[in-house]
């Protein structure tokens, strides 16, 4: 369900503080998808980099939480939608929208991954 609302808020615009539809900065986005999972999430980015299990790069699920170190931005943070690919509200002037963590300048920038969301364990 997070994944689903993310994704369905891609081409909506960034704006400063913003979380909710009409214009999302990165950690309001986490926080409106988060939401619409039952978790309540932080607001901050800061606040959201502890919060949750710290996982690998390499066992990235969809629903983590990547947060990258950017230019021009203190700490960014996204939601997985696989290993590769994230859902985000990059800056000023850009739209909600995926990115691969191959590409740069998100493939150098990342920093951290944190689980949120609880996945069924196989029997």
């Amino acid at each position: 369900m997070m994944i689903d609302t993310a994704t369905s808020m891609i081409g909506q615009p960034y704006r400063f503080g913003g979380s909710e539809p009409g214009g999302f900065d990165c950690s309001g986005l986490v926080m409106y998808a988060a939401s619409s999972a039952g978790i309540l999430m932080p607001r901050t980015a800061a606040e959201q980099l502890v919060f949750g299990e710290k996982v690998g790069r390499a066992e990235l699920q969809a629903g983590d939480l990547v947060f990258m170190r950017l230019a021009g931005k203190e700490l960014h943070v996204a939601i997985a939608l696989d290993r590769q690919l994230f859902v985000h509200a990059p800056s000023s002037g850009g739209r909600v929208r995926v990115d691969s963590l191959l590409a740069q300048p998100y493939a150098n920038g990342f920093i951290a991954a944190r689980r949120v969301v609880s996945f069924p364990t196989p029997h």
